[in-house]
């Protein structure tokens, strides 16, 4: 049956940014799948009740609060994954982000946090998670990217150059991690998040972005989820090294932040 090859049981998962949004959506979606499930983000509450809709589908989570803008925290989610199920099969890079800004006011340093925000933690993480999961044979790595990484527009030079720089990463690593894992990643269109509140509670916003975009909806954390279970599960076995766009037939941004030509 097709559907088998969606579901990943017995496989374990790590998931950072976990607490909410895409990355609890990605969690318990993989944990409906039949994964057991390394949960991270800043705050264990969000995360406890993600663990609670892990548990209703019948698996595992292990919950891990902490902050994962440093590098060397990355790695106890690996050991979590040993010490508590003793395999690694499936990661999944969800943190990253950046404020936008005009050109002027994005400094260097700005630049280089986004880059180390966004491509550094998935870096460090993959560094840790790739020689467990050649213990059990391999696995898929999965980078939650953005649109804004291929899109162009004011305001988003430190975010779109640094989500430009995980999907190129996406290729090459997955070169170098052939055949034995997989590397792909997810260009993120516009999604009812958190991120996205300010738009979400006002209704001439949201329509405004709603009409920008091909499909004229806003998507949902849960549409991204399923395309991590796809790109994870043996359902995607062919596939690597691929920028998969989930983001509503997007080719301009679907919210311009208003700022002023120079």
């Amino acid at each position: 049956m097709i559907l088998d090859r969606f579901q990943v049981t017995g496989k374990v998962a790590v998931v950072t940014g976990a607490g909410r949004g895409i990355g609890a959506a990605t969690a318990v979606a993989l944990a409906q799948a039949g994964a057991d499930v390394v949960i991270s983000s800043r705050t264990a509450a969000q995360l406890e009740d993600v663990a609670a809709q892990i548990a209703d589908a019948g698996r595992k989570a292990v919950v891990l609060p902490a902050d994962l803008s440093s590098l060397d925290s990355l790695a106890g989610l690996v050991d979590a994954a040993r010490d508590s199920f003793g395999r690694l099969d499936i990661v999944v890079n969800n943190v990253g982000g950046s404020m936008p800004g005009p050109f002027l006011q994005t400094s260097v340093d700005t630049l280089v946090e986004a880059f180390r925000w966004n491509v550094g933690t998935a870096h460090a993480l993959n560094l840790a998670a790739v020689p467990l999961m050649l213990e059990g044979g391999g696995g898929s790595i999965v980078n939650i990217s953005s649109a804004m990484g291929r899109l162009t527009g004011r305001g988003f030079l430190a975010y779109g150059t640094a989500k430009a720089a995980l999907a190129h990463y996406t290729r090459l690593a997955a070169t170098d991690l052939a055949p034995k894992v997989r590397v792909n990643a997810i260009s993120v269109g516009s999604v009812a998040t958190s991120a996205l509140d300010i738009v979400l509670t006002q209704e001439a916003l949201r329509t405004k972005m709603e009409q920008a975009t091909p499909l004229k909806v806003i998507g949902e954390a849960s549409d991204i989820a399923a395309a991590v279970v796809y790109l994870s599960s043996a359902a995607g076995k062919f596939v690597t090294g691929k920028v998969v766009e989930v983001d509503g037939g997007t080719e301009r941004p679907t919210l311009e932040l208003g700022l002023e030509d120079l």
